[in-house]
């Protein structure tokens, strides 16, 4: 059973920076997805970035247009983790981070959610 645990949210003020921390237990597909999404107060669950493992390379990673520029997505050397560098953050970027994986077995998709770490942007 995969599990992903994050770490690294917090409060930070107006343009500082922050970086989350997501690790993966388990076993992961040859091809996987992962990345982060956030919730905010009253909103829907929206992507942030997403990086692609495709053997033993990363495919280009996807980022929303409201952080690109801004954050930059990685992964580990154990690819079996991953990162997000939160620069220039914005009161509009508080939420309710989660750490995501995708596995694929045979064509078929399994969805994984970590249980979410705040940040808190501060004016």
């Amino acid at each position: 059973q995969v599990q992903l645990v994050e770490s690294g949210g917090g409060l930070v003020q107006a343009g500082g920076s922050l970086r989350l921390s997501c690790a993966a237990s388990g076993t992961l597909s040859s091809i996987n997805i992962m990345g982060w999404y956030r919730q905010a107060p009253g909103k829907q669950r929206e992507l942030v970035a997403t990086i692609v493992r495709n053997g033993y390379k990363n495919d280009g990673p996807k980022y929303a247009d409201s952080v690109k520029g801004r954050f930059t997505v990685s992964r580990g050397n154990a690819q079996n983790t991953v990162y997000l560098q939160m620069n220039s953050l914005k009161p509009e970027d508080t939420a309710v981070y989660y750490c995501y994986l995708q596995n694929s077995w045979s064509g078929v998709k399994y969805d994984y959610w970590g249980q979410g770490t705040q940040v808190t942007v501060s004016s």
